[in-house]
């Protein structure tokens, strides 16, 4: 089966997408070896782009994860769906698709092959506070839900840590489907941002991470209501409150190349 695909990229956080419909088989082997970064085309992340069944969306996205794993949202693949959407365009134009975390509306602002795109995320929450127990020590992480489970880290870490930490915390028993897991040092009026995604490990971005690391810390007064800058090792997210039950994020997506499998 030949599988034409789009390789896309929102803040680093680099994506396969490919146009399919009921027929189209992905099956999470295939995907995880898709995403190798040696012997396949690289990327963390398949992003099918399906018809909705849903009204209000024209199209759904399905995620599956470096390691083949499924994902209830992705911020940034969202973006680049969102982008793609829109190819051959060239003005703002507004698209809502259909996730496994509901109805994502998407105002798309681009050129030719890449925009800024500014994604309504719906309700992000902070559901509690665990102490949790990593690399020899007792953290305590804010935990919150942007549709899919974060476990937020406030302080200063080194990449050693990070490495230690992130997997341990990502795969604990308190988790019974694994988290997110952000590892955030307030600094200069914004967040230093770095995660380690569920099923994929290291990432250069995470979307939903910095909506709900922003959310965590507006509630817990670490920052001032606001549009928040959020730095990630890939980009900058903007993360804001329009109103209750709204965060928005926007960011960059870019398109990188077409190929065929």
């Amino acid at each position: 089966m030949q599988l034409s695909f789009t390789k896309y990229e929102g803040a680093g956080n680099d994506f396969v997408v490919v146009d399919a419909d009921d027929e189209t088989r992905v099956s999470p082997e295939l995907a995880a070896k898709i995403c190798d970064r040696h012997f396949g085309v690289g990327a963390d992340g398949v992003l099918l782009v399906l018809p909705s069944r849903t009204p209000g969306a024209t199209h759904r996205m399905r995620v599956l994860n470096a390691d083949g794993s499924v994902p209830e949202m992705c911020g940034n693949g969202l973006r680049c769906v969102a982008l793609h959407l829109t190819k051959g365009t060239f003005q703002s134009s507004t698209v809502v698709v259909d996730t496994d975390a509901g109805l994502r509306s998407c105002l798309v602002e681009k050129e030719e092959t890449e925009g800024s795109v500014v994604v309504d995320m719906g309700d992000v929450r902070v559901t509690g506070v665990r102490a949790l127990t990593a690399a020899g020590r007792s953290f305590e992480f804010v935990l919150a839900d942007a549709g899919n489970p974060h476990a937020i880290l406030f302080g200063t870490f080194s990449p050693e840590e990070i490495r230690a930490i992130g997997p341990t915390i990502a795969t604990d028993a308190s988790f019974p489907a694994g988290s997110n897991v952000e590892f955030a040092t307030l600094r200069d009026g914004r967040i230093d941002l770095v995660v380690w995604e569920r099923g994929v490990g290291l990432t250069m971005a995470c979307g939903t991470g910095a909506c709900a690391t922003a959310v965590a810390a507006w509630e817990k007064g670490l920052l001032p209501e606001g549009p928040a800058r959020v730095k990630l090792p890939g980009g900058e997210l903007v993360i804001s409150r329009r109103e209750p039950g709204h965060i928005l994020m926007r960011g960059p997506a870019r398109r990188v190349f077409r190929g065929t499998l």
